[in-house]
């Protein structure tokens, strides 16, 4: 059970209500981390507005959900591996693709190298080196892909921590961090 109050979609009022309504209009479904984080509307706004933006960004759908699924496994995150498991079936992802992901393989050099490089700006707290830099521009990244790249996984650090913390209860097809095939 949730350590943090969930907010009742039906019942909520005010500026929760409009953000749950909102979530649901868009996914057709209020998840429960929504839920929960609807406690503070700010919270709620402050998630949808950050990944709302990066959803507009360079990187497409597969690799997104690919950084999601490397940050939750590495974060111990069910919930959020629960959720990007469901979500990268639906852009398109295989089983495969799935777990290699959360293993930190891409299916090509190129999503290796970001995925590489996410699981260094976690491991390193952000204080990753040139070097580093230079094989994810070498692999044919942006600046401004990269800055995507530490966006994202700034925004899925988030999205772990308060599920952890607030013992979100998973609605999604469980799956754990200590099962990887």
């Amino acid at each position: 059970m949730s350590r943090l109050k969930a907010i009742d979609p039906s019942t909520a009022t005010g500026k929760a209500k409009e953000l749950l309504d909102a979530v649901k209009g868009k996914l057709g479904i209020v998840p429960n981390m929504t839920r929960v984080m609807a406690t503070s509307p700010v919270v709620l706004e402050s998630y949808l507005g950050f990944s709302g933006a990066l959803s507009g960004g360079h990187l497409d759908a597969k690799t997104r959900e690919k950084l999601a699924l490397l940050t939750a496994q590495e974060n111990s995150c069910d919930y959020c591996l629960s959720a990007h498991t469901a979500i990268g079936k639906m852009v398109g992802l295989k089983d495969e693709e799935i777990v290699a992901s959360r293993q930190g393989n891409g299916n090509n050099p190129k999503t290796t190298a970001a995925l590489t490089f996410a699981k260094q700006v976690l491991d390193a707290k952000g204080q990753i080196s040139e070097a580093e830099l230079a094989v994810v521009r070498d692999a044919g990244f942006s600046d401004g892909e990269i800055a995507e790249i530490i966006a994202h996984v700034a925004l899925n650090v988030f999205t772990n921590y308060f599920n952890i913390a607030a013992g979100v209860d998973i609605d999604f097809p469980k799956v754990s961090h200590s099962e990887v095939a």
